[in-house]
């Protein structure tokens, strides 16, 4: 990956929130990752197969450390401050330089659900998007039946701009998403 992202990606810096600190996955990080991943509501809506044991969950790390060493894309562990764990994951995984966009994907653990933690997270990946990163727009999307997902979208500021069909080969079929973007012009409307 030849651009200015690559160094990005290989010394992915801390983003801190109120209530969350995003910083690179570690091994260490396998049991808390396996917490979550292990539910197989947490996976419903992503594009890998819920955690069976707790070498899925190392896999998982190893392949995250190696997009690390690669400079490519890859995920913020997101740590709840109060609790000291590891509760969920969030980055850019698909990246277009020459026309300086980003899509962003997450997971989150089942118990921290509902409570604003992933909207914190987003808007944080996504200023970083736009003040570190130079990016134009933020992408993100969903399965149609993903409303919670839709929802922090939303709340980030993101538009609705309509279904992509079939643009997902995931567990053995097809899935149609709903694709939702922010422009930079939009979000410092938005959060300023």
């Amino acid at each position: 990956m030849r651009n200015g992202y690559s160094e990005i990606f290989r010394n992915l810096p801390i983003l801190e929130t109120e209530r969350l600190k995003l910083r690179k996955l570690s091994l260490r990080d396998a049991g808390d990752v396996f917490e979550y991943a292990s539910l197989p509501e947490v996976a419903e809506h992503v594009t890998w197969e819920h955690h069976r044991n707790i070498s899925d969950s190392i896999h998982y790390l190893r392949v995250t450390l190696q997009q690390y060493e690669d400079g490519v894309p890859s995920s913020w562990g997101i740590v709840h401050k109060g609790f000291g764990k590891l509760i969920g994951t969030i980055g850019y995984h698909a990246l277009s330089p020459q026309n300086r966009y980003g899509e962003v994907g997450y997971a989150l653990s089942k118990d921290f659900w509902k409570q604003g933690f992933m909207t914190e997270a987003f808007r944080e990946v996504i200023k970083f998007g736009f003040d570190h990163m130079k990016l134009n727009r933020v992408e993100a999307t969903c399965k149609l039946s993903n409303t919670a997902s839709e929802k922090v979208m939303q709340k980030c500021g993101l538009k609705y701009e309509g279904i992509l069909k079939q643009r997902l080969f995931a567990k053995g079929e097809y899935h149609d998403l709903k694709l939702y973007a922010i422009l930079k012009s939009d979000w410092e409307n938005h959060s300023g």
